[in-house]
């Protein structure tokens, strides 16, 4: 893709990086055949070949922010276009390129829920609080709001264990609020495989929800609040495991946000290369694994961010079928689920299509549970169905 940016906007890192994503773009358009919001809405501008376009313009001035922010602000950053593109271009990092450049900020009601999201949802403590109170208040809520209220209300892991080796777990923020019970169930699995589990007492949020709302100064500040937090633990530990691929993905690119932050780029960048996903870390160990409900036929959703995100398609498949289950076909599994961190609270209308349409395909065999790897996918795909919704480690015991 020809590209005419300003000077001074190439002379930045950021600037210099964006032209060359840019560039990378032959604009073929198959990108836009595995898009979900292209697929919903048939615009080119919801698709990624025409948020590449946009987000071109306005870089060279001559497309306004509002403009763009409509239809980026309508993107799932799936990256299910980045598995598709046969030029390897990194849309996923050109959208938060953009999205920095645009800022965080948005006028009426939509501002006044991102700047909810972001004061409430890192804050596992506040989370925590607020979600207790607001099972009775949820008619107060306006309803995209209200369907994110936890049902039940979990812990995270309050004691660490030993073993023949040792791994740090990480506890997110969402995530040990509203399905804390996954890692309990992954600290008993390990426990009985002689393998540890720590935790780091500072770790918060890893910056995600801050990132794809373009808030480079709340996003940084948590990246770093977590490489304090984590580092100093690498030398006792196996590895840094994730188990919502959310989160993950974004601790494995810790080395390419603090890449400009000399006090931080080195340790930054340990911190991402010993952190895998727990899919990674079991697959070592998959002999020793068993079925908690053997016999039972499961519709496996992989979360954008464990296939697109990490490139992990077939890890968690292969553990599965690996201690007996039987997984169940599933139509358009690439396509996105519509939960997307905040995206189903900002936008409920596409969020709610693409969470029907994936339950849908999901539930098309009859499964007996569905699985995923995600917070957020399971409890997005939970508020539509009867059909359980389990994370896939909730599966061995």
């Amino acid at each position: 893709m020809q590209t005419n940016l300003p000077e001074s906007f190439i002379a930045t890192d950021r600037g210099r990086r964006a032209n060359e994503i840019l560039r990378s773009c032959v604009h073929c358009g198959f990108c836009n055949a595995t898009c979900p919001t292209y697929q919903l809405s048939g615009d080119e501008l919801d698709g990624p070949r025409g948020r590449i376009y946009l987000i071109k313009e306005l870089f060279e001035g001559v497309q306004t922010p509002e403009r763009v922010t409509q239809h980026l602000d309508r993107c799932l950053t799936c990256r299910a276009c980045e598995t598709t593109c046969p030029s390897g271009v990194a849309y996923g990092e050109l959208a938060d390129i953009a999205r920095v450049h645009i800022g965080p900020h948005r006028a009426g009601m939509a501002g006044i829920m991102r700047r909810l999201l972001q004061w409430l949802v890192p804050n596992a403590s506040r989370l925590r609080l607020l979600a207790r109170i607001g099972r009775y208040f949820t008619f107060l809520l306006p309803k995209p709001l209200a369907a994110q209220v936890p049902k039940s209300i979990t812990r995270g892991l309050r004691k660490n264990t030993s073993g023949t080796k040792q791994v740090l777990l990480l506890q997110g923020c969402a995530q040990q609020v509203t399905t804390g019970g996954v890692n309990e169930v992954l600290q008993r699995v390990l426990g009985q495989l002689e393998i540890g589990v720590v935790t780091a007492p500072n770790e918060g949020c890893c910056g995600s929800l801050d990132l794809h709302l373009g808030d480079e100064a709340k996003t940084l500040k948590a990246v770093r609040n977590n490489v304090d937090a984590l580092f100093p633990l690498l030398d006792r530990v196996d590895a840094i495991v994730s188990t919502a691929s959310g989160c993950g993905v974004t601790v494995k690119d810790y080395g390419r946000l603090l890449a400009d932050d000399s006090n931080y780029a080195d340790r930054a960048a340990q911190v991402a290369a010993a952190t895998v996903d727990v899919g990674e870390y079991l697959a070592g160990v998959s002999s020793a694994l068993q079925p908690r409900f053997p016999g039972k036929r499961i519709a496996w959703h992989p979360p954008c961010s464990l296939q697109h995100g990490q490139k992990l398609e077939g890890v968690v498949e292969s553990l599965l079928t690996g201690v007996g289950y039987e997984l169940l076909p599933v139509t358009d599994a690439h396509l996105c689920c519509g939960s997307a961190g905040t995206y189903s609270v900002l936008q409920p209308q596409w969020s709610t299509q693409l969470r029907s349409n994936k339950l849908q395909a999901l539930q098309q065999h009859q499964p007996d549970l569905i699985a995923t790897a995600n917070v957020g996918c399971q409890v997005h795909l939970a508020d539509g169905t009867d059909t359980p919704v389990l994370h896939w480690i909730e599966l061995l015991t």
